[in-house]
């Protein structure tokens, strides 16, 4: 069965009871026993609801993986995957990556005694050296956010095997219709659904997928043991928008293509990260580890902060907005936005600059997508 299909129907059988073609809202906390003890496969909505069990057996086909978990959230699920590890664990961290999983791993995780190094992820002597006796987890995005590196799935991949350290790929940007970080050797792939998945601005949500009986296990006793689940309709809103995902995804691309084309070619822009652009650094890693390269970008124009500042209110097809990946196009103000939680030294060393501006281009025409930045960038 293809992606397109899988996204349709895998966990998606009519209801046996009514028939309904689409999974229903099971609203209800609890379920009625026939006898104590002897329920019929549900027992109370914190641990399993129908609902969700559909989207988490429809995640986990399209990431190749033999188990899904559902969260509340996208940092529900980041939280749920740390849980794998103890205090005095070790975790080598890409260093370019969404700002609320470092304020996670540095403000809050810290503190439980898990012990994090940040590098360039991009370059694997980097996350090599970094390695420790008691490392324990290599956690990268690919794409990532909001420079868009490439990190090689592979080779990591290898290097955690040969220092038995668990590979966590945040793959959000990708989405599993363009990448697959499981069949590449990552032992555990994170999203949050909030965004390409759900892919309507409409519902907050996290997955996790995994091959791996164990890891499975631990995590899904966390998802219950703390309880940051996705209530059913938010799980139904989740489910409805990755009906679309690949039509969504290669709209997404289209338009980011041509907008990542068009900045290129202007003398106003310093700077376009887009892995799809031939002189991207890792152009070559990205065409053999993805489909194709997503609808995300970053740029820098000329004229520094202040412009960047200007050309972000004077959007009128792009929202101003934090999040990513919904039908809509957005642009993002980084260092004031999604990464405002990254202290301004860390942020600068990284290259995440005040002039950075992110877009996730959306799905509307290609014209008016590329007049708004047009106009945006005369002002």
């Amino acid at each position: 069965m293809e992606f397109a299909t899988k996204a349709i129907h895998v966990g998606q059988d009519p209801d046996p009871t009514t028939g309904a073609t689409i999974v229903p809202i099971y609203a209800t906390s609890t379920y009625t026993q026939p006898a104590p003890g002897q329920h019929l496969g549900f027992d109370y909505s914190r641990s399993i609801n129908p609902t969700r069990v559909a989207l988490e057996r429809c995640l986990a086909s399209l990431e190749n993986a033999t188990h899904g978990l559902a969260f509340a959230s996208g940092m529900a699920a980041t939280s749920a995957v740390l849980n794998l590890l103890s205090a005095g664990d070790h975790v080598v961290v890409t260093d370019d990556l969404y700002g609320g999983t470092f304020r996670l791993f540095d403000k809050v995780l810290a503190r439980y005694g898990l012990e994090f190094t940040y590098v360039d992820a991009a370059e694997l002597e980097n996350v090599e050296r970094a390695m420790r006796k008691n490392t324990r987890m290599i956690w990268i995005e690919t794409p990532t956010n909001p420079l868009m590196k490439i990190v090689d799935i592979t080779a990591t991949a290898s290097l955690a095997r040969a220092w038995e350290a668990v590979l966590a790929v945040d793959n959000t940007f990708a989405t599993p219709y363009l990448q697959n970080p499981l069949d590449l050797g990552a032992d555990v792939v994170v999203h949050s659904t909030t965004k390409y998945i759900g892919g309507h601005s409409d519902a907050i949500g996290g997955f996790v997928a995994t091959a791996r009986d164990d890891l499975h296990q631990t995590i899904k006793f966390h998802q219950n043991a703390v309880g940051g689940v996705p209530g059913p309709f938010d799980s139904y809103l989740t489910l409805r928008g990755v009906k679309t995902l690949a039509l969504r995804m290669r709209e997404h691309e289209k338009n980011a293509r041509a907008v990542a084309t068009f900045l290129s070619a202007r003398s106003d822009i310093e700077q376009v990260y887009y892995p799809g652009l031939p002189g991207h650094p890792a152009h070559q890693l990205a065409k053999r580890q993805m489909r194709g390269f997503g609808g995300m970008l970053s740029f820098i124009a000329t004229g520094g902060p202040e412009r960047a500042k200007r050309i972000a209110k004077a959007t009128k097809v792009f929202s101003l907005a934090e999040s990513l990946g919904g039908v809509e196009s957005l642009i993002c103000h980084p260092v004031s936005m999604t990464h405002g939680a990254i202290p301004k030294e860390i942020r600068e060393a990284r290259g995440v600059h005040d002039a950075l501006l992110r877009l996730s281009v959306g799905i509307e025409a290609e014209d008016d997508i590329l007049g708004d930045l047009d106009q945006a960038l005369k002002t």
